[in-house]
């Protein structure tokens, strides 16, 4: 059996994340995403080389012995995590030895499909799903699910579940070149996150070898897409930005902010330092506020 726990990877958006992968020896998945960084892949239903629940837990144990410091311990695999067969008994068994740290899950959005796994979700402090399009011909193009997977259906059960669901739900949309980078393809996503209602949206496009000839959009290509989002919170997950820099007056950041919620990234990377000093005393007069969503800060207007 590979590795099982990995890490800490220091993420810019969920800080130092210890990684437990549910499948180490072998991609299983049902998806076959063209963007995905893993070999591409034929999608099966159900995970079938996996480690036990035993096995999991004292590999974890044994790095929280190591005293390394870390924020999130999170599931992940070679594919989906939700297609681990005793999710909910892990996730249990978990929560009994993480203390303080977080329980974080990276799925592309169909546990939600599973009346179990779903259920096992409901106990993990962040859940990250992929929504890459809301329509189906895209959905299938891009993330080449089982065809059973139905997009409609799975967006029916994200809301279901965001309703249900106490902690941090995030949703993430990677935009492919050709493929979902249309105003009529991020209107749709935005009609159908302003129904899920996640904490925040990460905003992004492909930046590893993808396993598919596939291309990602330009950062201003990206900026011009995510404008189209105003339903929730988004974060540009980008990791170039331009030199270019921006000032603005108080005024114009009170706009701003009254119109979208800016990330601690957008805010760091794209505003000169006099936008920032602005900014800076827009909160000491108490007209922004700052709020901390799934560890990415957002300053929007009061």
């Amino acid at each position: 059996m590979n590795k099982i726990v990995f890490g800490p990877i220091n993420s810019r958006r969920f800080g130092l994340s210890v990684g437990i992968d549910l499948s180490p020896s072998q991609k299983q998945c049902n998806f076959d995403c063209v963007y995905c960084e893993l070999k591409a892949a034929k999608p099966v239903k159900k995970s079938l080389i996996y480690p036990s629940i035993v096995e999991v837990i004292e590999e974890v144990k044994k790095f929280i012995h190591t005293k390394v410091e870390f924020d999130f311990l999170t599931l992940t695999a070679n594919g989906e995590p939700s297609l681990y067969p005793y999710l909910k008994e892990l996730v249990q068994e978990l929560n009994k030895i993480k203390k303080e740290k977080k329980l974080l899950i990276l799925s592309n959005g169909s546990a939600v499909l599973n009346s179990e796994s779903f259920d096992a979700l409901l106990d993990i402090d962040v859940v990250k799903f992929s929504l890459d399009s809301a329509i189906e011909k895209t959905f299938y193009r891009i993330d080449r699910a089982l065809k059973d997977i139905k997009i409609n259906n799975m967006i029916e059960k994200m809301i279901l579940f965001s309703q249900k669901f106490k902690g941090d739900l995030i949703i993430e949309v990677l935009i492919v070149k050709g493929l979902n980078d249309t105003q009529e393809e991020i209107l749709a996503l935005n009609d159908v996150l302003g129904k899920i209602k996640p904490l925040r949206v990460d905003f992004g496009t492909i930046d590893r070898p993808p396993a598919y000839p596939v291309k990602g959009v330009s950062l201003s290509k990206l900026q011009e897409l995510s404008t189209y989002i105003n339903s929730v919170p988004i974060v540009i997950a980008k990791h170039n930005y331009t030199n270019k820099k921006m000032d603005f007056t108080t005024k114009e950041l009170l706009k701003i902010l009254q119109l979208r919620a800016q990330s601690e990234f957008d805010i760091n990377n794209n505003f000169t330092q006099t936008s920032k000093d602005n900014l800076q005393y827009l909160l000491k007069e108490n007209k922004i506020i700052v709020e901390n969503l799934a560890g990415v800060k957002f300053y929007k207007k009061v």
